[in-house]
């Protein structure tokens, strides 16, 4: 390939890799041309046990399966395969289990591809407060909160990953990133236009997402010095300008704009037009850069342990009344956990949600009705697991038989499990939502290029 060809194809297979997708999704893009795959590894939509724990949300078989596939094209293409976010939440140990699946794959498969890790993990003592700022709606920063962090990944964007291509690397495996750099790292290097590689970069962020059928396989942007167009993968999927133009709707604030470490994304004046029945045209895109280039600290620390308790109702009679059973039986919990093992409010929490009633929106969402029948979750945290499950096998008998008021029985309420506790262990809670100044934007990133050839 020319150092600067006339354009650049991005094919991206899924939205997470471990997700799964059909081989021939690949193998078209190979077909049309391809000159890179990317596929990101991980994401916090899963929460912060994944970041805290510094293991990954998918499963290893799933991980190994899908990567088999891509290294196997990248070695018969000749192209790159970057792979960001490793291990989920992207932690240097993230990247080692990701990379320990892929040298045991290119040993089993004979395939010769040097292979570069990028490392995001960060110390907290080594990291400025001064050069740190929040983000809304985070304050500002102690000493105390950063060194709580049981983990703290900082997030790249492309030019780790393009170092590392530059050195020579055919397999980029990269710890914490962007979604978008991952995309946008081989077509900035090839001297394509910022503009409309950082936007179809976040088009293509989650694969066949901007498609009109999702679950039909990945997508292929072609990025050129005036726009990008937008590709499915599977013949019998498309892509229509309200499916291209709908993904910048997804996890932003603003559809129009969009913060990267170097600067921002601008497309309000892009332009969406269909080529065909499949395919979409977008021009307009800007990328303007940022007078200080800033990397978002993502931190997770332990915030207590927890005990999870999980009953049912099908009793009508609860259920025409199911907020005044819930009051009482919150007041029962605090009344009889100070009366038995002697626990005031302040020694723990707990956390009733009703499913089959408002366990997911609550007030947002108000109930109209009863409901046919509710799923109760008592979850119970503490400072230790020993009180938080104390707590919960406290409630025990009152989440088996607890009557309203007005009855004069005792109603029987299901459990779905026995034991009824279940302890969730160690909880994790996101505590930074900040950026760092850096004067360099590979500064707090390691890039590692190992000779395997």
């Amino acid at each position: 390939m020319a150092t600067n060809p006339d354009s650049v194809r991005i094919l991206v297979p899924i939205g997470m890799l471990g997700a799964g997708f059909p081989p021939e999704t690949v193998e078209r893009g190979l077909a049309v041309g391809a000159d890179v795959i990317a596929v990101d590894g991980g994401s916090t939509d899963s929460g912060p046990y994944y970041l805290g724990t510094g293991t990954a949300k998918t499963a290893r078989a799933a991980v190994a399966r899908d990567l088999r596939l891509l290294l196997r094209a990248a070695a018969t293409a000749g192209i790159p395969l970057i792979v960001g976010s490793c291990g989920t939440s992207g932690t240097d140990a993230g990247v080692d289990w990701v990379a320990g699946i892929t040298r045991e794959i290119l040993a089993a498969e004979g395939l010769d591809l040097r292979l570069a890790t990028i490392y995001s993990s960060q110390q907290a003592a080594d990291l400025d407060l001064d050069r740190i700022r929040p983000l809304p709606p985070a304050g500002d920063l102690d000493r105390v909160t950063l060194d709580s962090c049981t983990n703290i990944v900082g997030m790249m964007g492309h030019e780790p990953i393009a170092a590392a291509l530059t050195a020579g690397a055919d397999v980029v495996l990269a710890g914490r990133a962007t979604d978008t750099a991952v995309a946008a790292a081989y077509p900035l290097l090839k001297g394509m236009p910022a503009g409309p590689v950082w936007h179809a970069a976040k088009i293509v962020e989650c694969g066949g997402q901007c498609t009109t059928n999702p679950r039909a396989g990945g997508v292929l942007a072609t990025v050129d010095a005036t726009g990008f167009t937008i590709e499915p993968l599977d013949p019998s999927n498309a892509c229509t300008p309200t499916s291209v133009a709908a993904h910048m709707l997804y996890e932003t604030v603003n559809p129009f704009t969009m913060r990267e470490p170097a600067g921002t994304i601008e497309v309000g004046d892009a332009v969406y037009r269909a080529l065909d029945e499949r395919r979409v045209r977008v021009e307009g895109s800007r990328f303007e850069p940022a007078a200080q280039h800033t990397i978002k600290l993502e931190g997770a620390r332990i915030t207590g342990y927890e005990t999870m308790s999980f009953t049912a109702i099908r009793d009508p009679h609860i259920l025409g009344q199911i907020d005044t059973w819930t009051a009482l039986l919150r007041k029962m919990i605090i009344e009889w956990v100070a009366g038995t093992i002697g626990l005031g409010e302040g020694d723990y929490s707990f956390d009733i949600r009703r499913y089959g009633y408002d366990a997911i929106l609550g007030d947002l969402d108000p109930a109209t009705g009863p409901p046919r029948e509710a799923g109760v979750m008592l979850l119970v945290r503490a400072a230790d697991q020993a009180t938080a499950t104390a707590v919960a096998k406290v409630a025990n008998p009152l989440m088996l038989h607890l009557p309203t008021p007005d009855m004069d029985y005792l109603p029987s309420l299901a459990f779905a499990t026995s034991p009824a506790e279940t302890e969730r262990g160690a909880v994790y809670e996101f505590v930074l939502n900040h950026v760092v100044e850096v004067s360099s934007p590979t500064s707090l990133f390691r890039v590692c290029l190992e000779d395997n050839r």
